[in-house]
């Protein structure tokens, strides 16, 4: 007797995983065999070579949005001049030299200064101008003294007077300028120029709502920011406490002060002289932690001093006390 045929397997059992999806269809530009794909690639090709984006991709290696340049040639032959610490110098292809590019290539030169030459596309995406004049100088970063560091080394110069004469000793005692919520640059620099010209230690500056030391306040400084250090606290109003648990006082610069500057009877003691900007002043937070308030007699046509004419006129006056308490220390 015959079995029953049964169902037999038909070709989806047979093939079933032929029958798998592959996906979605690719692009045709996506399809090595198709033309869209080899016009596409002839666009990349036309892309890279682009002289525009081969200078982006140059000037990524060793420039950022965070560099600080100086450009212009009068700019650059200044900072040169007066010893601004410098990375580069990125100069034009083919430039057109002229007194001032001779000598800063000599300067540079002479410094050891790393020099590039870049096109001018490079050196306006560098510059991110197109008014550099075909010289570009990368500054390096200021190096700030920790305000510990800075006491210290104020103490101990103090210290090692003890055996010279009365004069030389008052010049010597410790002196401080702190600025609050000066934000001019050039203001800054003219400050630190004063500073080391009436032999003061150091200067002190908040992180927040203050200028920096950058070339602009260098050049101003004249290459004094060579030699003086400059400190950043986070706070000035506990910078200003520590500084009296170490034995000293501070005195405001403001225009309601309730003594003349250089008569407060601190000036012969360490001090830190502290002055606001322009327009605000001292903050209320600050003054609150100094022990005096001293004020500069102006006309009353005029409101108010300038930051760094300010400073330089305190920092005589200081000087100017402490010569007369060496005089009369040396007359006994």
């Amino acid at each position: 007797m015959a079995l029953k045929k049964g169902p037999t397997k038909g070709s989806g059992g047979k093939h079933r995983n032929k029958l798998k999806g592959h996906g979605p269809t690719p692009k045709a530009e996506d399809r090595v065999y198709h033309k869209a794909f080899k016009a596409k690639k002839a666009a990349e090709r036309r892309k890279a070579a682009d002289p525009r984006l081969a200078a982006r991709r140059r000037v990524a290696k060793f420039a950022s949005d965070s560099d600080e340049l100086v450009y212009g040639r009068n700019s650059v032959l200044e900072a040169l001049r007066v010893g601004v610490p410098s990375m580069q110098l990125y100069i034009a292809a083919r430039l057109e030299h002229d007194d001032r590019t001779r000598e800063i290539v000599k300067i540079a030169g002479a410094n050891g200064l790393h020099m590039l030459e870049a096109d001018r596309l490079e050196m306006d995406r560098i510059a991110r101008s197109g008014n550099h004049q075909g010289v570009i100088l990368k500054v390096r970063p200021y190096e700030y003294t920790p305000l510990s560091q800075l006491v210290d080394q104020a103490d101990r110069k103090a210290k090692a007077m003890d055996g010279v004469s009365a004069k030389v000793r008052m010049e010597s005692r410790p002196l401080f300028i702190a600025l609050d919520g000066v934000t001019d640059p050039q203001n800054l620099g003219a400050v630190i120029r004063s500073a080391a010209a009436f032999g003061a230690n150091g200067v002190i500056l908040p992180e927040r709502r203050s200028a920096s030391v950058t070339a602009a306040a260098w050049k101003v400084s004249a290459g004094a920011a060579a030699h003086l250090p400059v400190a950043r606290v986070v706070n000035l109003t506990k910078a200003i406490q520590s500084l009296h648990e170490r034995g000293y006082y501070a005195v405001a610069l403001d225009g309601g002060g309730d003594a003349l500057v250089g008569e407060t009877g601190f000036e012969t003691d360490p001090l830190v002289v502290v002055l606001g900007s322009e327009g605000k002043g001292v903050s209320r937070l600050v003054r609150e932690q100094c022990d005096a308030v001293a004020g500069i007699p102006i006309s009353s046509m005029v409101e108010s001093l300038n930051a760094s004419v300010a400073a330089g006129i305190s920092l005589y006056a200081v000087a100017n006390a402490r010569r007369k308490a060496a005089e009369g220390a040396a007359a006994k």
